[in-house]
């Protein structure tokens, strides 16, 4: 990241929130269920599959665990009753994973016993590193049970990923989503050249791909896309075993061209009352987003 970057980066908090939430508008789909269910009803009609996904993580107490759990069965029921074509996605850390594992264990396995009752999905997410393992013990522990109803997201940046992924493949049938990842993390533990992390990102495509585990190849990269699309050609991968997944708001176009290719897409819908911390996060992912906000402040944006 430039000077330029990190100067932005170090604003953000400092940014109105309500100036904030103007330009989050297109990444989340707003504070309620009904919000999300609305943004799923849409990218459904245009042949796009979805995660949805309550804001919140680092939940510190077991009464607003139960919350956001709560919030969650909900979701789940409402792509059942909307015949919505969507999965769940949960932080490990909003199910507990920071309070006591057994507590998350627990609480994932009530939201798990639903999803596989509608047979649908819950993707546990990756946070940062303090929780890799624990949260991959929790995969491995929950899919032995519920096995294609459960699925796991590794990171590209970590240089662990490839050990990992290939200690998954060991134990069985697995379902991962492979991103980047955004988190700051030590070097000694994350590749911080970018092409290195794309170099980790195709060798995990290549390896999962090869060992007929169902990935969703999460990136907005035109360089891993081309490369995704290159490989899945040439080997003749079927469509049913892998997707594409892009972020609500992000490279639409980009997006629509992948499904009209034929290839399975789906969008990451992020909604609720949890959005600032979220917002906040995205820009400082995004210097060049956060740059059209500073504009706007100054009144340069016109």
């Amino acid at each position: 990241m430039s000077v330029f970057s990190k100067l932005i980066a170090w604003s953000i908090p400092f940014i109105p929130k309500v100036v904030v939430g103007y330009f989050s508008r297109p990444y989340i789909a707003g504070e309620t269920l009904e919000d999300g269910i609305r943004v799923v009803r849409e990218l459904n009609a245009r042949g796009i599959m979805a995660t949805m996904d309550v804001l919140g993580e680092s939940v510190d107490s077991r009464e607003e665990t139960l919350r956001m759990r709560r919030e969650c069965e909900d979701v789940l029921h409402a792509i059942k009753k909307n015949n919505l074509d969507a999965n769940l996605s949960i932080k490990p850390t909003q199910m507990g994973l920071a309070i006591d594992p057994s507590f998350f264990e627990e609480n994932a396995r009530v939201l798990l016993d639903i999803a596989r009752g509608y047979d649908n999905f819950v993707r546990l997410d990756m946070e940062d590193h303090p929780y890799t393992d624990l949260t991959l013990e929790m995969y491995e522990r929950l899919r032995r049970d519920y096995g294609r109803h459960v699925g796991v997201v590794l990171q590209s940046y970590l240089r662990r990923t490839e050990d990992d992924l290939r200690t998954l493949i060991a134990g069985g049938e697995t379902n991962i989503r492979l991103c980047k990842g955004i988190y700051v993390e030590p070097e000694r533990i994350a590749y911080k050249d970018r092409k290195e992390v794309r170099e980790s990102f195709r060798r995990s495509v290549e390896l999962s791909l090869s060992s007929g585990v169902y990935i969703g190849i999460a990136t907005h990269d035109d360089v891993l896309l081309e490369h995704a699309v290159e490989y899945v050609s040439a080997k003749d991968i079927k469509r049913e075993e892998y997707e594409f997944q892009m972020l609500l708001g992000v490279r639409h176009q980009r997006r629509d061209e992948l499904v009209a290719m034929g290839h399975r897409l789906r969008v990451y819908v992020p909604f609720g009352d949890q959005w600032y911390p979220y917002s906040t996060r995205r820009l400082k992912e995004n210097p060049s987003m956060a740059m059209h906000v500073i504009k706007a402040i100054l009144g340069m944006g016109k």
